[in-house]
């Protein structure tokens, strides 16, 4: 069985005028959520073997601020310009060549790959999760899905299983 993660990057700035997007940092609600998943992650206690981060400042800023309560290793770590706005396609075809000795993999990247990718990975659900999983996939929301493979090549649509969809919202909100 393989497990994927996806990590949507934490909310980025938009005070300051005239920066690439490319190059936006975080905003205060994102340095603020971005530990608050990494602990969330933590306590769910997945470690992934390989990180795969978009080079983009607000993507690579959010692993950093997550990385610290997960006590992740850097050399689990691959940051790749590819992933940078990357479609769900080109998101997909990066997954699958994984290596399969990587039991589980995370992905730091973007919107609106992120939630196309998870609709499309997304197998039965029962309807209520899968109304709240794929109506969307807000800044800083974690993702696990699992599936029935041992084989990177062989993960695609409708083939993965949520185990878990953590959002800052759903994190802050009462019990």
């Amino acid at each position: 069985m393989l497990t994927l993660a996806l990590l949507r990057h934490a909310k980025s700035d938009w005070e300051v005028e005239g920066i690439p997007d490319f190059d936006r940092g975080l905003a205060p609600r994102g340095l603020a959520a971005a530990p608050a998943i990494g602990a969330e992650i933590a306590r769910l206690g997945f470690a992934p073997d390989l990180v795969l981060c978009s080079t983009a400042k607000r993507a690579r800023m959010t692993l950093d601020l997550v990385a610290r309560p997960m006590k992740l290793p850097s050399k689990a770590v691959r940051h790749e310009d590819e992933l940078y706005m990357a479609s769900a396609r080109q998101l997909l075809d990066r997954i699958r060549q994984i290596p399969d000795d990587a039991k589980s993999a995370m992905i730091v990247g973007h919107n609106p790959g992120f939630h196309e990718l998870n609709v499309a990975l997304i197998g039965d659900l029962a309807a209520e999760a899968e109304r709240a999983a794929k109506s969307k996939f807000p800044t800083c929301t974690f993702a696990v899905y699992t599936f029935d493979t041992d084989h990177w090549r062989d993960v695609g649509p409708r083939r993965g299983r949520v185990v878990h969809f953590v959002t800052p919202r759903r994190l802050s909100e009462p019990t």
